[in-house]
C-alpha cells in the first residue's frame, strides 16, 4: 500500500537509546476500509479508495450511502485516492492497517497548514521592515517599501511578495522518520513537525 489516511492527534516528546529526548507528532492512522478500486480499463488509471473515520448515517447523504453499502462498510468522513499502482492485491471491502510498516522507516505526511488570515508582509514573507526608528519614519516599520518602478512598466508584476492570506493550505513534509509504532491502537509517532492543527486529517505516504 503506497499510503494511508490519519488524523493528527498532538505532540510529545521519547527518549532514544542514547538517551536522546526527540519531539514527535502522534498520528493515528487507520484503520481504513477500501471503497472503491479504479482500472485502466474502466477508468482510465489504476487507483485505490480509501475511507476513514466513522460518520454517523444521519449526517450522510443517500448517494454515499449507496456507496459505503457496495464496500460492505458503515459511513466514513474522509475519503483518498491512492493512485498508480496494482489494485490486484485489494477488493472493496479491504481493511488497510499499519501492519508491513517499521520503526525507523522514512514517510512523507500530506496536511492542510493552519490559516493565519490576511497578514502583512513581516510575517508572511519574513520581511524586516525599516530598520531603524529616526528621520521621522514613525509609520514604516512594517511595510512592504517600494513596489516597482513608475514609468515602467506602470504596474506591479505578478508574483510579487506582498501582503495577502497566509497558511490553510495544502503542505507536504518529506523524509519524517518513524519512531515508534503500536499496532493496537493504530498510532504511529514520527519525528518531527506535521503540518496541520490537531484533529485534522493527514495523508501518510511510504
Amino acid at each position: 500500500m503506497p499510503g494511508i489516511i490519519g488524523k493528527k492527534i498532538g505532540m510529545t516528546s521519547i527518549f532514544t537509546e542514547e538517551g536522546k529526548n526527540v519531539p514527535c507528532t502522534v498520528l493515528e492512522a487507520g484503520p481504513c476500509v477500501v471503497t472503491q478500486i479504479k482500472t485502466v480499463e474502466h477508468d482510465g488509471y489504476n487507483a485505490i479508495q480509501l475511507a476513514f473515520d466513522e460518520k454517523k448515517e444521519k449526517n450522510t447523504s443517500d448517494p454515499l450511502k449507496g456507496h459505503f453499502k457496495k464496500a460492505g462498510t458503515s459511513p466514513k468522513r474522509k475519503l483518498v485516492e491512492f493512485r498508480d499502482y496494482d489494485t490486484s492485491a485489494y477488493k472493496l471491502g479491504d481493511v488497510v492497517t499499519l501492519e508491513g510498516i517499521e520503526e525507523n522507516a522514512f514517510v512523507d505526511v500530506v496536511g492542510t497548514s493552519k490559516g493565519k488570515g490576511f497578514q502583512g508582509v513581516v510575517k508572511r514573507h519574513g520581511f524586516s521592515g525599516v530598520g531603524g526608528t529616526t528621520h521621522g519614519q514613525h509609520n514604516r516599520l512594517r511595510a512592504p517599501g517600494s513596489l516597482g518602478a513608475s514609468s515602467w512598466p506602470s504596474r506591479v508584476f505578478k508574483g510579487m511578495r506582498m501582503a495577502g492570506q497566509k497558511g490553510n493550505e495544502r503542505v507536504k513534509v518529506t523524509n519524517l522518520q518513524i519512531m515508534k509504532i503500536m499496532q493496537e491502537n493504530n498510532l504511529l509517532l514520527v519525528k518531527g513537525s506535521v503540518p496541520g492543527s490537531n484533529g485534522s486529517y493527514v495523508i501518510i505516504e511510504y
